[in-house]
Order: C-alpha cells, then sequence, then structure tokens
C-alpha cells in the first residue's frame, strides 16, 4: 500500500499557503518597526496591516474599519459574547444560541450563566441545522444578543444565517454568526446575511495560526474586554502582530480569487470520497447528508466501531483524520453536535470527520477510501476474533 501520509483533518487546521508564507517573510525581512510610531518604519508596517484589513474586508464584503484583528475565532467569539453582557443595564439577561456551537461559544456562554446571565440553547434538527422555529420563540422576550454559527465544524451543515438574523433584527435583537469554519469555503456577503457581528480566524483559510478578525458592524457598539493602547478603534489594544496580520491579508486574497474553483473542484473529490467508500462499505452513514454543506466534510458514521479506536488506526495507516473539533480531541465525550442531532452516544461515538481542502487530489481520495476500508476491517477482524 502506498504509505504516503494523507492530510484529511482540514477542519482542524490549514496548512499555511506557499505565497501567504512568502509574503509574511518578505514582511519580516523589512527592518519595520511598531505600528503606532510617527516614523517611517512604523508608517511602513501601519500600510501593511491598513492593506491586510481591506484584503479581510472583501472576502465578507465588509468596510475595512469594520474589521477587528484578534487572536483567531476564540477571541472573537468572547469579545462579542462577553461585550454583549457588559453593555446590558441590567444586571442579569439572557442570551440566545444553539446546541451545536463551538465550545468557543458555548464554555463562555457556561461561564456568564454562572455570573447570573441566562442563555437559551436552540435546539438542532436530525438534518445538522438549528431549528429555526425554535429560534424564534426564544426572542418572544428579546435577549441581549443572539448568535449562531454559519457552518458547523464537525458536520459542515450550513445554518440559516440569513433568516434567523432577519428575525432577530425584527425583534430589535443584534446577531452574531462565527464563521470561522466557513470563511474561504463559501462565499459570504455579510450585508446579504445581515448580521451584526461576524468571527473568522486566518489558520482556517490557508493563513498562520493565532490571527483572527471580527467584523463589527458600523453603528454597532462593542466594550472592549482589555485596555491599553488605542489599538483597533480601542477595542483590542497592544501592539499588533503584524506579520500575522499581513499573512491573514494575504490568505483572504487568495481564498477570494479561488474560492469558486476550489469549492467546485473539493465538493467533486468529496462526493467521490462518499460514493466511494459507500459502495465499498454500505453499511456506514453520511451525518448531515441530506442538509447544505461545507463542500469538504463528511463526518461519517460507522456503527459499532469506537472512532478513536478507528482514528489510531488510520493514524498508523497514514491518514489524519478526527472525531470532530480539535479543541475536544482529548475528550472522551461524544461530539455534542451529534447528539444535538438526536444521535445515541454510541452513534456519535462511532462518527469520524474528514475534510480535504484544495492540495486533496483524486489520488489522495482513493488511497483514502483504501485506508479506511482496510482500517475498519482489521477492527471488525480484531473484534471478532476476540468474541
Amino acid at each position: 500500500m502506498n504509505t504516503r501520509r494523507l492530510y484529511f483533518d482540514y477542519n482542524a487546521t490549514s496548512p499555511l499557503d506557499p505565497l501567504v508564507k512568502a509574503e509574511m517573510m518578505a514582511f519580516l525581512e523589512l527592518a519595520t518597526g511598531n505600528p503606532s510610531s510617527l516614523h517611517s518604519y512604523g508608517q511602513e508596517a501601519r500600510l501593511k496591516i491598513a492593506k491586510a484589513r481591506g484584503q479581510v474586508a472583501r472576502l465578507i464584503a465588509a468596510h475595512p474599519d469594520e474589521i477587528i484583528f484578534t487572536s483567531g475565532g476564540t477571541e472573537s467569539n468572547n469579545m462579542v459574547l462577553f461585550g454583549a453582557a457588559i453593555n446590558s443595564a441590567q444586571r442579569r439577561g439572557r442570551i440566545v444560541t444553539t446546541a451545536i456551537e463551538h465550545q468557543s461559544v458555548l464554555n463562555p456562554c457556561r461561564v456568564l450563566v454562572k455570573r447570573g446571565h441566562a442563555v437559551s440553547f436552540v435546539r438542532a434538527t436530525a438534518d445538522g441545522t438549528f431549528d429555526l422555529e425554535c429560534f424564534s420563540a426564544e426572542l418572544h422576550e428579546p435577549p441581549l444578543l443572539a448568535s449562531a454559527m454559519l457552518a458547523n465544524n464537525d458536520t459542515g451543515a450550513l445554518q440559516p444565517i440569513a433568516e434567523a438574523a432577519l428575525i432577530a433584527h425584527s425583534r430589535g435583537v443584534v446577531f452574531h454568526t462565527d464563521a470561522v469554519q466557513a470563511a474561504g469555503k463559501i462565499p459570504i456577503d455579510v450585508i446579504k446575511l445581515g448580521v451584526d457581528y461576524l468571527s473568522m480566524s486566518a489558520h482556517k483559510l490557508h493563513g498562520p495560526a493565532g490571527i483572527g478578525a471580527l467584523y463589527v458592524r458600523r453603528g454597532c457598539h462593542l466594550p472592549p474586554l482589555l485596555f491599553g493602547g488605542r489599538q483597533e478603534h480601542g477595542l483590542r489594544p497592544g501592539t499588533e502582530n503584524a506579520v500575522a496580520i499581513v499573512g491573514f491579508g494575504k490568505a483572504c486574497e487568495l481564498a477570494a480569487l479561488r474560492l469558486e474553483t476550489d469549492a467546485h473542484m473539493i465538493n467533486e473529490l468529496r462526493s467521490s470520497f462518499e460514493t466511494r467508500l459507500l459502495e465499498r462499505l454500505p453499511d456506514i452513514s453520511i451525518n448531515a447528508q441530506n442538509t447544505d454543506r461545507l463542500p469538504n466534510t463528511s463526518n461519517i458514521r460507522f456503527d459499532g466501531i469506537d472512532s478513536q479506536t478507528l482514528i489510531m488506526n488510520l493514524d498508523f495507516l497514514g491518514l489524519a483524520a478526527s472525531g470532530g473539533s480539535a479543541c475536544n480531541a482529548s475528550e472522551r465525550e461524544p461530539s455534542h453536535v451529534l447528539t444535538a442531532m438526536g444521535q445515541s452516544h454510541d452513534q456519535a461515538h462511532s462518527s469520524v470527520r474528514f475534510s480535504i481542502g484544495r492540495e486533496t487530489s483524486i489520488d489522495d481520495i482513493n488511497h483514502a477510501v483504501d485506508r479506511i476500508v482496510l482500517a475498519v476491517g482489521q477492527i471488525r477482524k480484531s473484534r471478532h476474533a476476540s468474541r
């Protein structure tokens, strides 16, 4: 068997694009200064940041002054959630979110509950989307904020964000979406979506880790969580990570240029992957198969096989996959997304996420299918022999 390693975990992080790396290296070779300094070194760095801000904004059809650079999606999400609580004139307020969010939304919500706020978690449907009727019902008494992700990181299921934002605004509710998994994979237009806040992270779209952005719609007031200088409109003080920002900007520029071509190619590869795997393992199930998904994501259930055992066997065979969000990889609990969709713990424990990207080839798909079939066969044979 071909032992070349195959990376099928793009939803966890994506490889740094060589053109992004080159842009960052070129910046590092300059005698750069602090972007807040008035001298030419500082102003040169400031101009590079301004260029990157425009590149990020164009990817989501925003205005550059609506982009705030952060350390990533987690910080962006925290800024909005805790900012909403600070904005409240009441000591205790309520936030509405969904049961299938990333932990960078769910865990801040749990902290807010401990601080006396209330959080309503909208249920999910069996197809992997949050229940829009339930969401609407939760807004009968307007909360401080409504937050729902644009694309689910475990299943790839696209969520009804434009519809939810419209409902929220009709009730006078501010709306945030976590677009970390969606940005660079599907077209995003913040005006068409109707969102007030949107979170992004560079390393999910072939940029560097440790840098992200928060879109803040003009007219929205968000209080800072940190206090210091006036960087990032005073919302995110501290000397900017200029080299990472430059890389983020380049990654967004490339994503915008390649979006349509990449999405088509990757979707074709994903379809081939699922078709070939179902032909050889007809007893498997594809989670959220009947809903619109990110073009790169397949979450597959192998009933009766523990996902961690399968993931480790696949890694031994040279194929990297995951059980869901990398932030939960060390936990033995099943995917909260799959259980929220109505699956049993055993079913959720049997699911593995495969996510591909622009470097994936049809040969990679073929070899991956071979290795999955081999790994599943080995586990079943071992289990049968131990009885």
